[in-house]
């Protein structure tokens, strides 16, 4: 997955850190390696997480990208996470070329309960964002997310109007979602994007299963642009702000502990974890307590992700086809 000048500059750097370093006596040679990977490997990627610009009134987040990248249903689960984050999002359907595109995010928002700006009468993607954006001024939004359609970097008309859009409604963000399975085809992609458009940051959707994020690597390198979000999974909640840190720990088998726990917060409810304290310290802890607990652990994402996070886990998983119903035998028999 990793472009070739990347793969050998970083392990120039890795090289060259690592030979003569002073190892002390709590730590082996081989620790302290990894250590210099980890590092070397958070840099690479950029260092730090780099948020989403929110300045605009409202601000206006554009999307681009490949044909089935996953780019209307990233924009759902965005709406999903500024929701979370207090806004009140609209979602634009800018894809004129596929009608399904546009059901789809209308039964996005229903799902979230945001609501949708479409116009399927009108052909011209440029008005119909910036009618959305005029749509989000008058009724109250305060962020506008606009889909659009897929295109490929090659078709200098489908380039052209894209560029276009982004000319007449200046957002304050231009995201490129790219599929990360494809690899090193994602890196050189998001680059013939970005000579484009100039894009703002990347989005690299399906880093679930077995994709541990070779395409990461390479795209800060190759593109220098930040990788902004990753999509780990179908459901609306499967959207992780992208930390170079925890996708080194990732990339080197060590889990990503922090994240986990994370989703953990967004699912469990601290007043519910007292009870059920109190229930297992009197011995009350019941089936129905269980199936609760079941439940709301389905909802943090599919179990090979999940199981992903846990250090040392990465290689006793690999391969193993681990089911997203893996507990349905339990609840039925709980139910029955």
């Amino acid at each position: 997955d990793v472009n070739f000048k990347t793969a050998k500059a970083f392990t120039e750097t890795v090289k060259e850190k690592a030979l003569g370093q002073n190892v002390i006596n709590a730590v082996s040679p081989q620790q302290l390696l990894v250590k210099i990977t980890h590092d070397e490997l958070a840099t690479l990627m950029g260092g730090r997480n780099e948020g989403i610009d929110l300045s605009g009134n409202p601000p206006v987040i554009l999307m681009s990208g490949l044909q089935g990248s996953g780019k209307t249903t990233f924009s759902g689960k965005l709406a999903n996470y500024l929701k979370k984050k207090g806004r009140k999002p609209l979602l634009v359907a800018g894809d004129v070329y596929r009608p399904a595109a546009i059901d789809q995010l209308h039964v996005l928002g229903e799902q979230l309960k945001v609501d949708v700006y479409s116009d399927k009468e009108n052909k011209d993607p440029v008005a119909i964002a910036q009618a959305g954006i005029a749509h989000a001024r008058s009724h109250g939004h305060t962020a506008v997310i606009i889909d659009t359609a897929g295109r490929l970097a090659i078709d200098e008309q489908m380039m052209d109007e894209i560029a276009r859009i982004k000319q007449a409604v200046k957002p304050q963000e231009t995201l490129f979602v790219v599929d990360a399975m494809t690899g090193q085809d994602a890196v050189n992609t998001a680059k013939a994007f970005n000579d484009r458009l100039d894009i703002d940051g990347v989005v690299l959707t399906k880093l679930d299963g077995d994709a541990r994020g070779g395409a990461a690597l390479s795209i800060r390198s190759v593109v220098d642009k930040p990788i902004k979000f990753i999509g780990t999974g179908e459901k609306l909640e499967a959207l992780d702000e992208f930390h170079p840190d925890r996708m080194a720990g990732r990339i080197l088998g060590m889990g990503d502990v922090v994240s986990l726990v994370e989703r953990a917060q967004e699912q469990f409810d601290e007043e519910q974890a007292r009870k059920l304290q109190k229930k297992i310290a009197k011995d009350q802890f019941g089936f129905d307590d269980f199936l609760e607990q079941v439940q709301q652990i389905k909802k943090m994402g599919n179990m090979k992700d999940l199981l992903g996070m846990v250090p040392g886990m990465g290689k006793a998983i690999k391969g193993l086809d681990i089911p997203d119903d893996a507990f349905k035998g339990i609840e039925a028999m709980i139910n029955s």
